[in-house]
């Protein structure tokens, strides 16, 4: 449990530092729609920080719930906000990786699905 608490708190340190460099670093050198691509990388980065840290010190998951719903959630923001950062902050294009960023939101998606799944489950036992 305290190595995904740990690896959620460096993934929300990164969140501020590349936030905080994209609204300083950036803001001359990628025009407004590529900062507010970047901004979107950040912003679903830290959404997920939250909610794994929610996860992970949240008693009524098991372990083993704990740590699939943490993969999904870490996959989706190195696929997903990994692949906007390399887009704005190397020489690759959006043409060359496309594909990895829906795949991001794919696994975010996929968490989020396994969540209701885990939470229907618990209100029908409780009835």
């Amino acid at each position: 449990m305290f190595k995904n608490l740990i690896f959620v708190c460096v993934l929300g340190l990164l969140a501020i530092v590349l936030g905080a460099f994209g609204a300083h670093a950036l803001k001359d050198t990628l025009t407004v729609s590529e900062l507010s691509s970047f901004e979107t990388g950040v912003r679903y980065q830290m959404y997920h920080v939250i909610v794994l840290l929610f996860i992970n010190i949240y008693n009524g998951f098991s372990k083993s719930q704990k740590n699939r719903i943490s993969f999904l959630f870490f996959l989706g923001i190195f696929l997903f906000s990994g692949s906007i950062y390399l887009i704005h902050l190397t020489t690759l294009t959006a043409n060359s990786i496309w594909f990895i960023t829906p795949l991001g939101g794919l696994t975010f998606i996929s968490g989020w699905i396994y969540l209701i799944v885990i939470f229907a489950n618990k209100s029908l036992k409780n009835k």
